[in-house]
């Protein structure tokens, strides 16, 4: 016996920033429960990588190679997926980048860079796939957010603010597209293992911070994040929308 409400045959799912890390975790654990998956990066090299390893896994994947910085290139790489490959059920915006530097010293052009990337990238793309979605009465986003949503840490203040742009952009969305039959909802990460973070798990001393300060006493494996998104993709969150849902060890759970 299946289990249907966590059940995505025949859903097609883009994940933006899916050549690694989070993102490609994500792209796999839908394809595991029968999502067909398009990736997506600027790298075409790295997307194409990803998508092999999948395939030799025996998932249905495509590669999507396309800037989500760019508006232009959102749209007509979004229009050439739904043309092309099939009909987008699921977004999930996951692309973004970190910058770490005392704010007094936080260079203008590094500022405009994560607001592109974090929080443009979201809207460029959720809107681009929303106005497919709206077309036929149904679609699942999920939007990458953070447990900087709701804390801050000295060196990471934009990052902070693109982060509870997300959260609150992916309410904006659900107050604008539910009524369209979309559900639109964000998965807040705590401290996970990944490339972004490498020079922080490397360090003894912020890993030994951040055992003490999160309850459940470790970094994050990003596998752990799949049955999140699993949940979010489907069936079972029928009625979920708007929601933030915090994975992150319990880490926001204490001051």
């Amino acid at each position: 016996m299946g289990f249907p409400l966590f059940d995505l045959n025949g859903r097609r799912a883009l994940v933006t920033g899916s050549s690694q890390g989070i993102g490609y975790a994500l792209a796999e654990g839908l394809a595991a429960h029968g999502a067909e998956i398009v990736l997506n990066g600027r790298s075409a090299d790295k997307v194409a990588a990803a998508v092999e390893t999948l395939c030799k896994a025996g998932y249905n994947a495509h590669a999507a190679v396309f800037d989500v910085t760019d508006r232009h290139s959102v749209v007509d790489g979004v229009a050439r997926i739904e043309a092309e490959i099939g009909a987008i059920d699921i977004l999930i915006n996951n692309a973004g980048m970190q910058f770490r530097t005392p704010l007094e010293d936080f260079p203008a052009e590094k500022w405009e860079l994560l607001l592109t990337t974090n929080i443009s990238s979201v809207f460029y793309v959720g809107q681009a796939v929303a106005k497919h979605m709206i077309a036929r009465g149904e679609g699942k986003i999920i939007n990458i957010a953070s447990v900087q949503s709701e804390l801050a840490r000295p060196g990471i203040a934009p990052y902070t603010a693109t982060k509870g742009a997300v959260k609150n952009l992916t309410r904006g969305m659900c107050a604008d597209w539910a009524r369209h039959g979309l559900q639109v909802n964000a998965i807040a990460p705590g401290y996970f293992k990944t490339p972004l973070n490498q020079a922080l798990v490397d360090s003894a001393d912020f890993s030994g911070w951040l055992e003490k300060r999160t309850p459940a006493g470790r970094w994050g494996n990003v596998e752990e994040l799949v049955g999140s998104a699993v949940f979010l993709a489907g069936k079972a969150s029928s009625f979920v929308n708007g929601h933030t849902l915090y994975v992150d060890g319990g880490i926001t759970t204490c001051l």
